[in-house]
């Protein structure tokens, strides 16, 4: 998708015997030194940091996480344990804890499984399989219902073109199903009579195709897709489609505006902070700054240093660099 940029790359001189000594360092004795292991793990990538565990694991027959978790608290520790994970098994981890205990949390479900490419699609469902034993498809298809399930199904089954070819004529007869299903002569004359054409473009079409279908509808109806959306549609289904449409316009804005949604009103939604923070810093979080700074003219660094704090803060500005 485009030239996208992140803020993590290998650390170049990396020796992860002076990595694995500094951090047993930092938690030995009175008090943490949390900058140490700020330093060390927000400047490493992810396969840097999985040495870094397997190696400290071998060295000291401890395990990392378990040193850090007795080390550390709150979301500053949430957020290192989620960077200790390669990014498919946090994915995983993550949808698993959206679908445990009483009512699921979809707004999660959502935010990863429709921002998915068809490898991610694949590669979470094995990793979900060998980390919890579980069948994602089964897990979210007890877990969801009616439209929404049928679209996060059609989503799992990883068949988005993944092409970057347009077909104009795809791209009309496409524009025509939306438009007539939202406004041809059905019998509630709404969006809501056949979702399952929606569904099936969403999740099948790659983003530059769906980006001409919509400049197409646009032209059709005098509406701009999301209005229409946002006009016809509610509750969760609601927000599958608007992330699939923001997704395929620009996947860097749909995360910048997560983020900002995760700061705005009383309180921070650390979750979905840290989420796109580690989990977006080796693809595009670069991008994802300026797309942040563009659209709400205040760079992500501040919105996180004016809404987080503590270490915590430290750590999220060491990786936004």
């Amino acid at each position: 998708m485009g030239n996208v940029q992140p803020t993590i790359v290998p650390y170049p001189d990396f020796d992860v015997v002076a990595d694995i000594k500094a951090i047993r360092k930092a938690c030995k004795g009175l008090g943490t030194d949390e900058q140490a292991i700020i330093d060390i793990l927000a400047n490493r990538s992810s396969a840097q940091r999985l040495e870094i565990k397997q190696a400290y694991f071998e060295k000291y027959d401890d395990e990392l996480e378990e040193v850090l978790k007795k080390e550390l608290s709150g979301n500053f520790e949430k957020a290192i344990i989620a960077m200790l994970d390669a990014p498919h098994v946090y994915a995983a981890k993550e949808l698993r804890k959206a679908m445990k205990g009483a009512g699921t949390d979809e707004d999660v479900l959502v935010e990863i499984l429709c921002t998915a490419t068809n490898p991610e699609i694949q590669t979470y469902k094995d990793t979900y399989f060998h980390v919890h034993e579980r069948d994602l498809e089964a897990d979210i298809e007890g877990d969801t219902s009616g439209d929404v399930r049928n679209l996060l199904m059609a989503l799992l089954e990883g068949a988005r073109d993944d092409t970057y070819d347009v077909d104009d004529a795809q791209a009309e007869q496409d524009a025509v199903a939306l438009f007539e299903v939202q406004y041809g002569c059905s019998r509630r004359g709404r969006f809501g009579t056949d979702e399952s054409t929606f569904s099936h473009i969403l999740s099948r079409r790659n983003y530059l195709q769906l980006q001409a279908t919509f400049k197409i509808y646009e032209q059709l109806s005098g509406t701009e897709i999301l209005d229409a959306i946002e006009s016809e549609t509610s509750g969760t289904l609601k927000d599958c489609y608007i992330t699939l449409v923001r997704c395929a316009k620009n996947p860097q804005l749909f995360f910048a505006r997560q983020l900002n949604k995760a700061m705005k009103g009383a309180g921070t939604d650390e979750d979905t902070v840290i989420r796109i923070i580690v989990g977006r810093s080796e693809i595009d979080l670069e991008t994802i700054k300026d797309m942040y700074l563009e659209k709400y003219d205040m760079s992500l660094k501040d919105a996180l240093r004016s809404e987080c704090s503590g270490d915590f803060k430290r750590l999220l500005l060491e990786i936004l660099h």
